[in-house]
This record gives structure tokens, C-alpha cells and sequence, in this order.
């Protein structure tokens, strides 16, 4: 006999929508966005007529002229995503935040004192729903992936338990995007060959599946879709990345739109790793066009990084090389960064000026000590006036954010 699943997911259906329909009752029931120039959250209502995250405005009024805009309350939203990932730890220490609006949870060891995983699930829906006044959606299953596809399949506001003895028999009937890592160009490859269910994936010989993705990809959707997934929730695990993205509606691809946007991103992450004296050796740049797909590259330094600057310069160079590889795309509607390899315990090495090109990029350099200083001027600055007290000429004078700090904030991990 099957050993009965324990994992919990737990995600609150259309979180910021759902937020502002709490706080302003006169937009339940209505089709309504968070949001300006894009779309940063549709409700239920409005995701009816097509419209999604990071949509332009106009496109999306052309889908629901009657679409109503609301700028978001920023503030209300980590209270209450707080206050419901909370719920969950009243029940069990073992949970897993992975964003403002979802969380993991075991719950193997509290099953004899608020009863089986479904009931635990049932009880924590019961608190959300009577104590914040919000939908939320959980998924109980044996491992974190099926347990997470499970809480997709709940929604809206609803509980899907997965028999252990009848796990294949559930995933394998369910389409391939609702699988972790299968997004609109996986989806897209795999539709091309025939693909659109978990279980034909799952019939997929392994090394055509790698050819199509990758050899990482494909093994690891190939052991997804027979539902091997050996992970373990970790409850208090330390980053190991910082990233920030901007979704910017339908922008031309040049300096004017990429150089502002990616020196405030920059600005964001290389502040977060200030904070936490946690520098990274690993950055890498996402760029998605106007058809939503999305092309990455990454470097890897000798010696770790924070400064904004040569944060902002390294990942305008990288965002160069992928429009230079890709000239026919004229049009972008994204752009991240992210750090990683991250390091645990750092100090500043000085290094003597030997006239290298990059000296104005190595922290340890006159010119990298001055960028440092500057950046921690900017620090102490802003923890005493707030964030916007000061901040970079070509982002602060002019740049219109499409999308407000706030909800970048929100987004954003913490390390």
C-alpha cells in the first residue's frame, strides 16, 4: 500500500486581484487589473477574456473594453500574504515560502494532532477564507511537483488530494504546461512533435527528449512525468540568487529603452546583496520579445560582484549579445537579472593597478573602491530618507517605470 502524501501547496488564486476585490467590494464579480501600461495581475473575471500578466494595457482593453484598472495596494499585499503563509505555520515548522503567495508544507509530523493531510488542507483553507477574507488553493500530494500541479488543477478556491495509488493515472491525463519548467516556447516545441500531456512526454524516449531541450531539461521533465521527485522542503534555506525583471509592454530594442531599465534593475539587486554582504560570481540576463519568447546568457567572473555599475554595464553588454544573435527582433518586453553563486563569507581584496581593461569592473581596483563607495553612500542614504531620497540620473530623471517599485519589490526574493 502506497504511503499517503503529506506535501502540501498552497497558493491564493489571483493574489493581487483578489486583494483589491477585498479591499474595494464593489469590484467582486468584475473583470479588473493591477496595473497601468501593463498588466502586473488580472482577476478570474478579467482572465476570461484572454487577459494575463504582463499584457499592455491597450491590448488588454481591446479584449475587455469594460476592464477596470486599479493601481494596486502594495503594502496590503505582503500583510496579507504574510498573514496566510502564517496560517500554514500554525500547523507544522516545515514550510517552504517560495514567493508572496505560495508556500510548500509537510505535515507528516502534526497528522495526530490536527488530523490527516486532507483535513490539515480543508482546515488551512477554512482559516484563510474566514480569518483574511481570500480564496486560496492547495494541492496534497506525495512530492513537491505533483503537489503543486495538484494546487493548479484546485483553482479557483478549491482542494485536490492525490490518491498515492492512483498518481500516474492523475498527472499523465493533465496537459505539459502545467508541468515545473514547461513555459510558452517548451510548450510550443513539444506541441510540435505531438506532445500536449504529461503522459505523452512521459512516453518520450529520453534522449529524444533531450534533443528537443537539452540534456538538463529533458532529464528533468523525464523524471517529472513519472512523478520522481526526490526533493525535500527547505524551510529556512538561504538564496542562492537575487534577481529583479521588468515586464515593459511592446518596446523598441534600443539603448533608450535596455540602458535605464537595466541600470534600475541593477540598482535593485546590487543593493539587496549590499545588505547581506553577499556578492555573486554568476550573472546572467533574460530577454523576451514581442512573441513572449525569451532568450538568456550569463557570465562568470574571477571575483564576485555588487556594485550597481558594473552590474548594470556587465548585463548591457550580455543583453548586446543576445540582440546582436538575434537581428530580426526589433521588439522586447522584458528584461531581468539575476546574480548567482552568491558568496557566504567575503571580503574586499585591494589589487594593484596593472593597467588591465576591466579595472573600472574589479572591485578591488581605485576605480571599483570608488564605485563601491558610491554605492554605499547611496545605501545609507536611502535607509535613512527612504528609496527614492536619491538615486542614478538616467533612471531617476525621465525613466517612466511601467511598473511601480513596489510591486518590484514584492516580487523580488529576499536573500
Amino acid at each position: 500500500m502506497a504511503t499517503a502524501g503529506t506535501i502540501l501547496h498552497a497558493d491564493l488564486d489571483a493574489f493581487y486581484a483578489s486583494v483589491e476585490q477585498l479591499l474595494d467590494p464593489s469590484l467582486r464579480g468584475q473583470p479588473i487589473a493591477v496595473g497601468a501600461g501593463v498588466v502586473l495581475a488580472a482577476s478570474y473575471e478579467a482572465r476570461a477574456f484572454g487577459i494575463r500578466g504582463g499584457m499592455s494595457g491597450r491590448q488588454a482593453r481591446e479584449l475587455c473594453p469594460q476592464l477596470i484598472f486599479v493601481g494596486g495596494h502594495f503594502k496590503d499585499y505582503q500583510r496579507l500574504g504574510d498573514a496566510a503563509i502564517g496560517v500554514l505555520g500554525d500547523f507544522t515548522p516545515l514550510v517552504e515560502r517560495i514567493s508572496i503567495d505560495e508556500a510548500f508544507a509537510d505535515v507528516a509530523g502534526c497528522t495526530h494532532l490536527f488530523g490527516t493531510p486532507a483535513e490539515i488542507a480543508a482546515a488551512i483553507r477554512r482559516r484563510v477564507r474566514t480569518e483574511l477574507g481570500l480564496p486560496i488553493s492547495v494541492g496534497v500530494a506525495r512530492t513537491k511537483h505533483l503537489a503543486k500541479i495538484a494546487s493548479q488543477v484546485a483553482k479557483p478556491d478549491g482542494l485536490v488530494v492525490v490518491d498515492p495509488a492512483r498518481e500516474l493515472e492523475f498527472l499523465h491525463q493533465l496537459p505539459v504546461e502545467l508541468m515545473w519548467g514547461v513555459g510558452p516556447v517548451t510548450k510550443a516545441r513539444l506541441a510540435a512533435i505531438g506532445v500536449s500531456t504529461i503522459g505523452q512526454l512521459a512516453k518520450l524516449p529520453g534522449w529524444s527528449l533531450e534533443r528537443l531541450l537539452g540534456p538538463a531539461a529533458g532529464q528533468k521533465l523525464s523524471e517529472l512525468a513519472w512523478n520522481r521527485d526526490p526533493r525535500q522542503l527547505k524551510p529556512h534555506r538561504r538564496a542562492r540568487s537575487a534577481g529583479a525583471q521588468s515586464a515593459i509592454g511592446r518596446k523598441p530594442a534600443a539603448e533608450r529603452v535596455i540602458r535605464p531599465t537595466l541600470l534600475h534593475l541593477a540598482d535593485r539587486v546590487a543593493t539587496r546583496l549590499r545588505a547581506k554582504s553577499r556578492p555573486g560570481r554568476t550573472i546572467t540576463v533574460r530577454v523576451r520579445f514581442a512573441d513572449l519568447s525569451s532568450v538568456t546568457r550569463s557570465t562568470t567572473l574571477d571575483v564576485p560582484i555588487s556594485a550597481t555599475m558594473i552590474l548594470a554595464e556587465l548585463a548591457e553588454e550580455l543583453v548586446r549579445t543576445i540582440l546582436a544573435d538575434h537581428p530580426d527582433e526589433k521588439i522586447i518586453s522584458l528584461l531581468a537579472i539575476s546574480v548567482s553563486h552568491l558568496e557566504e563569507h567575503w571580503d574586499l581584496e585591494l589589487e594593484l593597478p596593472f593597467g588591465l581593461d576591466d579595472q573600472a569592473r574589479r572591485p578591488g581596483s581605485k576605480l571599483g573602491l570608488a564605485r563601491w563607495a558610491a554605492d554605499c553612500a547611496i545605501d545609507k542614504i536611502r535607509d535613512r530618507f527612504g528609496w527614492d531620497a536619491i538615486g542614478y540620473g538616467s533612471v531617476a530623471l525621465g525613466f517612466s517605470r511601467s511598473v511601480p517599485d513596489a510591486f518590484r519589490k514584492l516580487a523580488e526574493k529576499d536573500l
